[in-house]
């Protein structure tokens, strides 16, 4: 058996692995995951009012998978993913699914059908913490896409159920990608519920362009529909990599629209053949729009006082391949009436609170 991994899914990696040997299902299947851990010293205003430092063990989006395909024949291939996720910090008693689908692929782009994060993600990277793969506190979906907050509390960063996804391929440095995720609500007999997500790039040397849209209806509720809008890009001058992203948020309410506008910049240097600095500071403004004064939505509140700011910093060096070593500090300023958190890990702070914390990590992939 694979160390920490459940009997369950040791069948199910046993399985699957041994099926192209006795079924010839697929060409290719492998083994893959990561395992990401960090001690962490965070703080911040509990709701009693204290604010101690306290030291944690986490573990970052570690996971486990399998993955295979299968050539058919005139330039078509078949390809599926099972990805778990693991909990090395306490032993990985939990393992809910993660990215996971089956699908075709051509020349005509690709098809796949399952659970996993949507077109409106993949703008992420452009300007986000990618040297720390994009998780742990240092996240940059701290304020961008109220990436904290799940898909009925009016998150955009999220993995969605039920979902059928076409990527294009690249022509002239253009591709793009649509996701349709039926909610298949069982509360209501016209199942109306829905996610549409949408996103374009653009490639040509050291620029990068994204845009992303995503439509949420009647995910928090019967007649409520959520947007959001993104655009960014990043320059890459070789050495130093510059982003930056602009968001804007609107959720519909009982008493009126609820609008979020966000932007970003980062920076990310090589220090020499194995080392990465990455800086990143990001600003999500007052909630605005029609709705009533203290309305809130996840993070977002309406009114004065309702903004927050983020700074970060991060150090990663690679020891090879596949392991690196990252120390990092992450700061969320609240103003009084706001209550963002880090996207993963949260912490339980009051609101106004700013919740900050120091990292010190290592991942393995394999």
């Amino acid at each position: 058996m694979i160390r920490g991994i459940t009997p369950k899914l040791a069948t199910l990696v046993a399985a699957l692995a041994a099926a192209p040997l006795a079924q010839a299902q697929f060409s290719t299947v492998s083994v893959y995951g990561t395992l990401n851990l960090d001690v962490e010293a965070v703080r911040g205003t509990l709701p009693d009012g204290s604010n101690p430092t306290t030291f944690r063990v986490s573990s970052n989006s570690s996971n486990v998978g399998l993955r295979g395909s299968e050539a058919l024949g005139g330039g078509l291939s078949a390809f599926f993913q099972v990805e778990y996720a693991v909990a090395p910090d306490e032993g990985g008693a939990n393992q809910p699914l993660r990215d996971s689908f089956v699908g075709l692929q051509g020349d005509w782009g690709s098809l796949q059908l399952g659970y996993f994060l949507a077109p409106y993600d993949d703008v992420s990277p452009l300007f986000g913490s990618v040297p720390t793969y994009l998780t742990s506190i240092l996240s940059t979906s701290t304020l961008w896409s109220q990436g904290a907050q799940s898909k009925q509390n009016g998150g955009f960063d999220t993995r969605l159920p039920n979902s059928i996804r076409y990527d294009a391929p690249i022509y002239n440095g253009f591709t793009g990608s649509v996701q349709l995720s039926l909610g298949e609500s069982e509360n209501t007999n016209l199942r109306t519920d829905h996610t549409l997500s949408l996103a374009g790039f653009y490639v040509n040397g050291p620029l990068e362009v994204g845009l992303g849209y995503e439509r949420n209806v009647e995910i928090r509720g019967p007649s409520l529909t959520d947007q959001a809008l993104s655009f960014a890009g990043t320059w890459n001058f070789g050495t130093l990599r510059i982003g930056g992203v602009y968001e804007r948020l609107r959720y519909e309410t009982l008493s009126g629209d609820l609008t979020r506008n966000f932007w970003g910049v980062s920076a990310t240097a090589a220090l020499g053949p194995s080392g990465t600095f990455y800086v990143f500071y990001g600003h999500a403004g007052d909630g605005g729009g029609s709705a009533a004064d203290g309305t809130r939505v996840g993070s977002l509140a309406r009114g004065p006082d309702s903004s927050a700011d983020q700074w970060m910093v991060s150090y990663t060096y690679r020891l090879s391949k596949r392991l690196m070593v990252y120390s990092g500090y992450n700061y969320i300023g609240n103003a009084a009436n706001a209550t963002y958190n880090f996207y993963v890990n949260r912490y339980p702070v009051a609101v106004g609170a700013n919740p900050s914390g120091f990292v010190l990590g290592t991942a393995h992939s394999f």
